[in-house]
């Protein structure tokens, strides 16, 4: 099995929300801004303090994390683009620590941000790469509902899943999201709700489609020791992986790349499935979450529908805490900010800071990320394992 080198020494703090909103007059540097002045501001670190930026928008081109640098006045050292949709967070997290421990920064600084609110969608939709737009999109795609009905109807056909065990992930997060203030849709739902809702692309329907949204999240990656000198409250990571275009000759996704690579990063954290506390899963639709709960190890292949149909998936229900804040199905999507929610609900999780309920005795936790979805998969898939530093 591969070995991967430890992080140990790598300390990642001070999670941050700009609060989410349907439109704004603001633009997606806007929000970069404010998570950046949001990081210092609770960190008590200063500007220059900053060595590195580790950044994620689908909206701020032809911009760039080096332009940033300049935009904002920072002198940096090392800076990374991550175009890899929500996955994002989770690659940024792994490089971010390898630069700490490498010594190319003493701080950096890891940022999702978008506005995506009506236009700005739909631009974002017809040039989502050049594999969609030149070879996709003439033959009249509607956009990533279409994408998904797709890959869920294969999984439902693969796995014998049904919409009901859709909907109990759907009704199970938006319970925890009625508790969380910066969630944008906070009207309880039942299973007979989420099973009435409009039919969107068979066999989604309303409740089932991700809401895009603006707003922007970041988190600050640094050593231990400088986080312990400037009392942060902080996570360690215990294991991370990533992968791209995993298991292609699939001939519609059913499973991502967390089933090739999830063993490794087990093995890194010496831990396994049954001593996660949590889990954030990445969860644009609820197939995806499907596929996490498989790729993870939380259940064998084809198996999730069964293991949600009879493990609670409540914040304290004694099953397998999923998505505690909400997840992007009940606070929204802010584009690439999406991966960012999970990897900053559960630093703070580990860190006994939730912005809604506490996971009771909540340690250690995993956080899955998935993205850059061209027409039958999402390519990138990404995992970590934090736990909290105080232990």
């Amino acid at each position: 099995m591969q070995r991967i080198s430890s992080y140990e020494g790598v300390a990642v703090a001070v999670p941050v929300t700009v609060e989410y909103c349907k439109s704004t007059e603001h633009g997606t540097n806007w929000f970069i801004g404010r998570v950046l002045e949001e990081l210092l501001r609770e960190s008590g670190l200063k500007k220059e303090n900053i060595g590195g930026l580790a950044l994620s928008s689908y909206s701020n081109a032809p911009d760039s994390a080096a332009v940033m640098a300049e935009h904002f006045g920072l002198e940096l050292d090392w800076v990374c683009d991550l175009p890899m949709g929500g996955a994002s967070a989770v690659i940024a997290l792994k490089r971010a620590a390898r630069a700490i421990q490498c010594g190319d920064a003493e701080v950096v600084a890891c940022i999702g941000a978008d506005r995506l609110a009506g236009k700005d969608f739909k631009k974002l939709i017809d040039n989502f790469s050049s594999f969609s737009r030149d070879y996709v999109n003439p033959y009249g795609a509607a956009g990533p509902n279409a994408v998904f009905a797709m890959i869920t109807q294969y999984y439902m056909g693969e796995t014998g899943a049904t919409r009901e065990d859709f909907g109990s992930i759907c009704v199970a997060q938006r319970e925890s999201a009625l508790r969380n203030p910066i969630s944008l849709l906070r009207k309880s739902l039942s299973i007979q709700e989420y099973l009435a809702a409009p039919p969107i692309a068979d066999p989604l329907h309303l409740f089932d489609c991700v809401m895009p949204c603006c707003g922007g999240e970041g988190y600050l990656v640094m050593s231990e020791e400088l986080a312990k000198s400037t009392g942060q409250e902080y996570a360690i990571i215990k294991g991370a992986m990533e992968t791209h275009n995993a298991f292609s000759q699939d001939a519609i996704q059913k499973r991502g790349g967390w089933e090739k690579a999830s063993g490794a990063m087990y093995n890194q954290a010496g831990l396994g499935p049954d001593d996660m506390d949590f889990l954030q899963a990445y969860d644009d639709y609820p197939v995806i979450v499907m596929m996490q709960l498989e790729g993870l190890g939380f259940c064998n292949p084809g198996e999730a529908s069964r293991f949600v149909r009879t493990t609670s998936l409540a914040v304290n229900g004694g099953g397998l805490p999923l998505n505690t804040g909400g997840g992007q199905l009940s606070i929204g999507q802010a584009g690439a900010a999406g991966g960012f929610l999970g990897v900053n609900e559960a630093i703070r999780q580990v860190t006994k800071r939730p912005l809604g309920l506490q996971v009771m005795g909540a340690t250690t936790g995993i956080v899955g990320g998935y993205g850059y979805v061209n027409y039958d998969r999402g390519i990138c898939s990404s995992a970590a394992i934090l736990q909290s530093g105080a232990l």
